[in-house]
């Protein structure tokens, strides 16, 4: 389930999409230099090379650019679920915790520009889309892939893996932007906690 690009127009040749492409590369290396407070339209264009024109051929303004960017991290990390949770196979339901917190970490710590914007809730807390917030579309996208794994319906799972996410991402938070605490110590922490959560959830939905 891929996420609207926010494009002035959609690249149609091969060679206008590499532009594109590059341009979101340039940003997101940019990012990790300056912050985004210092990335301009101007330095992603220099940096892609291309002409500013041709920037703004696809995109409005640097929020823009960055917005596309973090549309990006999204389908990324729902694409790395859906390739790496082997649904048939999994031993057990906490394998498949683990392994969504796993990918999270290693985006943070390997894809460019994502330790500093994430999912965008470092600019604004509805960056990915108006009108909901980042962590409601991203529990939705994690959802829509589990249910449609498992054949269960994604309202049966939408408050829960919100909840867990909020949980995970928040302790998290405490190793990766606040750094307080370690960051080994902190991974295995947000698994602990998210299990123990969506574990007490399973016996009360079996009590009922």
């Amino acid at each position: 389930m891929a996420t609207q690009v926010p494009l002035r127009k959609q690249p149609v040749q091969q060679r206008s999409a590499k532009r594109v492409e590059q341009m979101l590369e340039a940003c997101a290396a940019l990012i990790d230099e300056l912050g985004y407070d210092g990335v301009t339209t101007t330095l992603i264009a220099e940096r892609a090379g291309v002409a500013v024109g041709s920037l703004y051929q696809f995109f409005p303004d640097k929020r823009a650019v960055v917005q596309a960017l973090t549309k990006r991290h999204l389908d990324h990390f729902t694409e790395q679920i859906e390739e790496r949770l082997d649904w048939a196979n999994l031993e057990h339901w906490w394998h498949g915790v683990d392994t969504i917190i796993d990918i999270y970490v290693e985006m943070y710590r390997t894809i460019p520009g994502f330790g500093r914007v994430r999912f965008g809730d470092v600019i604004d807390l509805r960056f990915i889309e108006d009108g909901r917030d980042n962590n409601t579309v991203i529990s939705e996208q994690i959802a829509h892939v589990v249910a449609g794994n498992n054949d269960i319906p994604v309202e049966s799972l939408f408050k829960q893996i919100t909840v867990a996410c909020d949980i995970g991402d928040a302790i998290l938070a405490l190793a990766f932007r606040r750094k307080l605490f370690d960051e080994e110590d902190m991974i295995a922490e947000a698994k602990q906690v998210v299990r123990a959560y969506l574990a007490g959830q399973l016996m009360y939905q079996e009590k009922d």
